[in-house]
């Protein structure tokens, strides 16, 4: 979306008294000056000389254009092109006249007039409303880096035949990088606009094959101000740009260029906030002939972790309100008023907001790591982080001052957002911009500039907003006096235990003091603590609630953007202390991993559930950015994801977003897509080394199958569930690895699942991935580790036990190949569908339940083992399984699943069990799974509240009764 004017037809002379006085004035008086000095402007036809006097009239610059040289614009209007046509003949052009160039005065006046006339070509077609703002954009910026580029690789070329070629220790050519910062990294640049710039290069060394040896330094340093020269300096040609080397590290102060190695210990050691803002603009500006020398991707590796970080950095907003209250200072001691660019509501606002959201969540959002602004705004909508109407409104708002501010410069070729405050200035923009008066176009520009300026104030406070001034008690104060503390408790807040709260509060501070804090930090530590103290005051669970704060704040106080992180969003830190309150379990995963704030702090990423699908490709597209053969770093991030969704996933059952049947799903889609992907950096770290089966190569295919059991098998994993898992593969055993360090097959499946256990399973930063077990695969822990189909089937015939085979009943295929997984259903099915002795197989499981009772169950006649005791989920599992081996013989399909709910309704549509049984099993196993879920989100394992369970309890023991005698 663009801005549109509304003058799309031009001027004549037909209706010029239409137009206002001064404009008329103006434009007599251009035609003057012009015909006067070059009389066959007479000679054209009449609409060439209409068109060229209003646009003379319009813009000074292209009057003095056209007296310096008429012939570019009225070849132009001899041969109508597109803009994007005359854009690309144009450079063509350039290329071709410098290439024949001989010396820096040619280079100098080429750039020059160059420009003048690529400028002034912008200029009309941008007035008359012909060019649309964001070609507009393009054609500068891309003008300012074929100058840059083109007089750089000239100068380089050059440089080297007087000093030789720079280069490194290994004899490679150096390059001097050049980064477009600003409006122009971003590809926006203004019309009239200074040229930030920073210079680097990236390896120490001196040149080799010129009069005599220079450093490398030295040789960019000399370049570099021989580029700047180039563009910068006034001739009779006038100049290129202005150029401003002020943002490169210390400013002024420091060397005109750096190495990569200075570069990086700088921005590591002292880099500020306002130059991650600067930054994020950065753009490498280079020739042609250098841009796929790998220096360059070193260079944007370099400065990515600078600006992005891994974390949700909200440090931002801080940076931001210093630099716009340094910018409103400026306005007042140089008296700027009717800024567009700086004032409230203006340009500046809207590249503050959208780079506020980038530099905070850019690091964990990588669509939000471009350099446009308008291209950002758009990722900001399709990412949700502003809505419609905002986006929208920062968008009409940008480009009606963007067309503006174009307009201003383009009058006078002069660098200004200054809005005119005489006749004739003030008429021309009006009517470049399509609107009656000036009153009707300064009604628009303060609607916008409110609109934006609203949109500022909601995502950036200014500070005084910030620092929510109260009448509350301030209980953070150092060395409060105990007595005072508790006298304002228990006056103010009667009903807690004042001392006890007290105690906490004083117990964070001596915990907090002990830790190495910088000043920034306890700075928002000590703005932090008392709104966390009211709200804690104002929780029904006050004391449970601020020494679950204290163990948090104590974890994380160190980490300066995480306390920022809670004090920007304290309406999501109310949310935050629910959750603490529910939840010991979210507590310390918090503690224990403090990113995980990111989640629970972004309202839109706790209302946005995944579906099966989506958990798999989110995953995928996280693991695709890191390089294949970095293991370390994609356990790191299979870890991540997981915390990060397992929180997300807690969090929507807390608020009663997924039912209980739902929680589950999402647990188990959440497991089985880290799975799936756990596998395949397995499988992609043998095949480097080993190769792939004879039987596999040059296919997709693995001849490897995962058989879920337990939780898993049944679609009921919960908060912190094991993964019961058996590894079959299919392959030959004879069949040898085609790599160059070749094995045996029941080597390589071996050597598979030991790699995929050790990703599970090595304790990192961020703890293991999930516990294993694999006990449940043939023969036990002295079986292998990955079965074959064939001896999986045959040890399932002839030596499982009947609680191997009620295992199975909850057992289904999880990932593999298709044909591997058909023969294992097969096999399945064949298994459970066995005829049994109905007497011997009652006798099997009841023994097996009494066993798991004696040791297992953790119940007393006071609290109740919702899992192991007598009426519980296990009574439920073994009933289900059961009927699964007793009836499967007659009623085949009671094999197709392998969660309970789904068995249950089987049954009782065949008559193996009443409707109301069944019912009854179903809606006791769905409480119990819904208490277990929110037991384990409170770190409890039993029931205290045994008689809102009664009913189900005494339910579940007569059906076992009626089923087992």
């Amino acid at each position: 979306m663009a801005f549109q004017p509304n003058n799309q037809s031009f001027i004549t002379y037909e209706n010029q008294q239409k137009l206002s006085e001064p404009l008329t004035s103006a434009a007599e008086d251009a035609w003057q000056k012009l015909t006067h000095r070059h009389p066959k402007l007479l000679e054209i036809p009449q609409i060439q000389q209409d068109k060229i006097k209003w646009h003379c009239g319009l813009s000074d610059f292209i009057t003095q254009s056209m007296l310096a040289d008429p012939d570019f614009i009225v070849q132009q209007l001899n041969q109508p092109l597109t803009p994007e046509q005359q854009f690309e003949n144009a450079t063509h052009h350039f290329k071709q006249a410098l290439n024949k160039i001989n010396n820096l005065n040619e280079l100098h006046k080429l750039l020059r007039v160059h420009r003048r006339e690529q400028m002034s070509w912008v200029a009309w077609q941008d007035l008359d409303g012909s060019l649309p703002l964001d070609t507009a954009f393009k054609h500068i910026s891309d003008l300012a880096d074929l100058f840059i580029a083109s007089a750089l690789e000239w100068l380089y070329q050059q440089e080297c035949l007087i000093s030789g070629t720079p280069s490194n220790s290994e004899g490679e050519p150096q390059p001097l990088i050049v980064l477009g910062m600003g409006k122009l990294g971003g590809g926006e640049l203004n019309f009239s606009s200074d040229i930030d710039l920073i210079y680097c290069y990236p390896e120490s060394g001196n040149t080799v094959g010129g009069r005599r040896e220079y450093s490398n330094h030295e040789f960019f340093t000399r370049l570099g101000q021989k580029l700047i020269t180039a563009l910068h300096q006034m001739t009779a040609d006038g100049y290129v740009y202005r150029v401003d080397m002020r943002l490169r590290p210390y400013g002024d102060s420091g060397p005109l260029i750096m190495s990569f190695a200075m570069l990086e210990d700088y921005y590591a050691e002292q880099g500020r906030g306002w130059e991650r803002y600067a930054m994020l603009k950065a753009r490498i500006i280079s020739p042609e002939s250098w841009q796929t020398n790998p220096a360059l991707e070193q260079l944007e590796n370099l400065i990515r972790p600078f600006v992005y970080r891994r974390y949700i950095d909200f440090s931002a907003f801080e940076s931001l309100r210093k630099m716009k209250k340094l910018i409103k200072q400026e306005n007042r001691r140089q008296g700027l008023s009717n800024n567009i660019k700086l004032g409230e509501g203006g340009i500046r606002e809207v590249e503050f907001v959208v780079q506020a959201f980038q530099l905070i969540r850019g690091g964990r959002e990588p669509e939000l790591q471009i350099r446009s602004t308008r291209e950002a705004l758009q990722k900001l909508l399709e990412l949700e982080e502003l809505g419609m109407p905002e986006v929208e409104q920062l968008k009409q708002g940008y480009y009606f001052l963007r067309k503006t501010e174009h307009v201003l410069q383009q009058i006078a070729d002069q660098q200004t957002q200054t809005l005119p405050d005489d006749e004739l200035n003030q008429q021309r923009l009006i009517f470049s911009l399509g609107v009656n008066s000036w009153a009707e176009f300064t009604a628009q520009l303060k609607l916008h500039m409110s609109e934006i300026h609203e949109i500022w104030q909601n995502v950036i406070h200014d500070e005084e907003d910030v620092q929510e001034h109260n009448d509350n008690f301030d209980y953070w104060i150092v060395n409060l006096d105990t007595e005072i503390a508790l006298s304002h408790l228990k006056q103010d807040h009667p009903d807690i235990d004042a001392d006890n709260f007290w105690a906490q509060i004083r117990s964070t501070q001596e915990l907090t003091q002990k830790k190495n804090m910088g000043p920034r930090g306890r700075d928002v530590l000590n703005k932090l603590m008392p709104i966390l103290i009211e709200l804690c005051l104002e929780s029904e669970q006050s004391v449970q609630l601020i020494e679950q704060v204290k163990n948090l704040i104590t974890s994380i106080c160190t980490r300066t953007a995480y306390l920022e992180l809670l004090f920007e969003n304290q309406n999501a830190c109310k949310q935050l202390l629910n959750f603490l309150v529910i939840s010991p379990w979210i507590s310390n995963q918090l503690c224990a991993q403090p990113f995980l704030l990111d989640e629970l702090l972004v309202p839109k990423q706790l209302h946005k559930t995944l579906t099966e699908t989506q958990y798999q490709a989110e995953l995928r597209e996280r693991l695709l950015r890191i390089e294949p053969d970095d293991l370390e770093a994609q356990m790191d991030a299979l870890r991540q994801f997981k915390l990060a969704f397992q929180l997300r996933i807690a969090a929507a059952d807390i608020m009663g977003e997924l039912p209980i049947m739902k929680v589950s799903d999402h647990l188990t889609w959440l497991a089985e897509a880290i799975l799936d992907q756990v596998i395949n950096i397995a499988w992609h770290q043998l095949e480097q080394k080993h190769g792939v089966p004879e039987s596999l190569a040059d296919t997709d295919h693995k001849g490897f199958a995962v058989i879920g059991y337990g939780k898993l098998g049944g679609w009921e994993l919960g908060y912190g569930s094991d993964l019961d898992l058996v590894f079959v593969h299919d392959r030959n055993f004879n069949e040898q690895t085609t790599g160059p360090s070749q094995i045996g097959i029941t080597q390589f499946y071996t050597r598979l699942a030991q790699r995929i256990m050790h990703i599970f399973s090595t304790q990192m930063h961020s703890g293991i991935l999930y516990e294993m077990d694999l006990r449940l695969r043939p023969s036990g822990a002295s079986g292998l580790l990955v079965a074959t189909l064939e001896g999986f089937e045959n040890y399932q015939l002839n030596e499982a036990w009947t609680w191997e085979h009620q295992a199975l009943a909850r057992a289904r295929n999880i990932l593999g190949d298709n044909d591997l997984l058909r023969k294992l259903s097969e096999v399945r099915h064949k298994i459970l569908s066995q005829r049994r002795d109905s007497s011997t197989l009652k006798t099997d499981v009841i023994e097996m339940r009494e066993k798991m009772f004696n040791h297992l169950s953790e119940g007393n006649q006071d609290k109740f083992d919702l899992k192991q005791d007598r009426g519980g989920i296990t009574d439920i599992e073994f009933i289900t399984q059961y009927l699964v081996l007793a009836n499967a013989a007659e009623h085949p399909q009671l094999t197709v699943w392998s969660d309970n709910v789904r068995i249950l309704t089987l049954a009782a549509e065949l008559n193996i069990i009443s409707p109301s049984d069944a019912e009854q099993l179903i809606e006791a196993y769905k409480t119990y799974r819904s208490t277990g879920h929110k037991l384990a989100l409170a770190q409890q394992k039993l029931i205290s509240h045994v008689e809102k369970y009664q009913t189900h309890i005494e339910n579940v023991k007569r059906i076992w009764q009626d089923i087992f005698n």
